[in-house]
């Protein structure tokens, strides 16, 4: 979007084009913002009388989609956008004409986008997008989920953790929080099935909900072997390429070894989406309380982290 204001044009003789200004601009580009505001249109409140006339969709998106890719709360992105020229131009905001949306304004759209389920809707829209683009999903899946924490503190009024909340042990470690679960196109690495359980569910409980059904390969770490039954009625053209789990009383053999290093070389690629989420991204904390808001929250991270790998390819188009 355009900005006309004093700051837009340049006075700064050796000012130079920041990764975030980068960023922003290749986001301009490959997203389908009209589509997106059509989603969101229907539940969207309307001017009424003589009132305050509402801060149109594509703004309070594109502040929305600020939030997911700095990990910015309400507050946070209000400031961000004062004290940020690179965020202004992005949200098309000249504050020579008019001031930032304030953070119970960014909070208000937020919880509209949480309460009709819409960041789930953009996740499909935005892979139905990907596909008319040529980024279709193919015949392999591969399947893992990460562990998201949430905060351990009991110092708050109800003096107890998030009840949707629960721990569970990696390794030697305890976590508290909550597991993303994602189904990633073996070629592409972008994703087509999201889940999220509090984190005591073990990843293969949700390997149902993680397969589209047309699968002829399916990678996963040794925590989903065991479950060809269930990958015969979900998927019944898809062989297992799971990795084999030894234990004490059973060792891997050297065969056995050699063929999980093999199917690590393609199954490493869903640790390409996770970096995204978790060092691009900086979603490694839930940030609200209960697990609907925060699978909300996951919904539209993945559907922007699709946007992200795919990224090269649209902007060639």
């Amino acid at each position: 979007m355009k900005q006309q204001s004093l700051e837009a044009g340049s006075f700064e003789k050796y000012r130079k084009k920041t990764r975030k200004e980068q960023f922003l601009d290749e986001m301009e580009q490959i997203i389908p913002w009209k589509d997106l505001c059509k989603v969101i249109k229907p539940y969207y409140p309307r001017p009424k009388g003589a009132g305050r006339r509402p801060i149109g969709i594509d703004r309070m998106l594109r502040i929305h989609f600020l939030q997911h890719w700095f990990e910015l709360s309400d507050p946070a992105a209000e400031e961000a956008l004062y004290d940020s020229r690179a965020m202004r131009r992005f949200v098309g905001i000249d504050l020579g004409k008019e001031p930032v949306p304030d953070e119970t304004t960014i909070l208000h759209f937020r919880h509209l986008m949480e309460k009709h389920n819409l960041g789930d809707r953009l996740f499909k829209l935005v892979n139905i997008y990907l596909a008319e683009n040529g980024l279709k999903v193919n015949r392999g899946t591969i399947v893992d989920a990460t562990i998201i924490n949430a905060p351990t503190s009991t110092k708050n009024k109800e003096k107890k953790r998030d009840p949707d909340m629960h721990q569970t042990r990696k390794g030697n470690q305890w976590y508290f929080g909550m597991k993303a679960h994602v189904g990633v196109d073996s070629k592409t690495k972008l994703i087509h099935s999201v889940a999220v359980t509090p984190a005591n569910v073990h990843d293969s409980q949700v390997l149902e909900d993680l397969l589209h059904g047309d699968e002829t390969r399916l990678w996963g770490d040794s925590a989903y072997a065991g479950q060809k039954k269930l990958l015969y009625e979900c998927a019944p053209n898809a062989k297992d390429y799971t990795q084999k789990r030894g234990c004490r009383h059973r060792q891997l053999t050297d065969k056995e070894k050699s063929a999980n290093k093999y199917k690590s070389k393609t199954r490493s690629r869903v640790e390409h989406v996770f970096g995204v989420m978790k060092n691009q991204f900086g979603f490694r904390k839930v940030r609200y309380r209960g697990l609907d808001k925060n699978a909300h929250h996951v919904f539209t991270k993945c559907a922007l982290i699709n946007l992200v790998l795919a990224k090269k390819t649209l902007l060639a188009i």
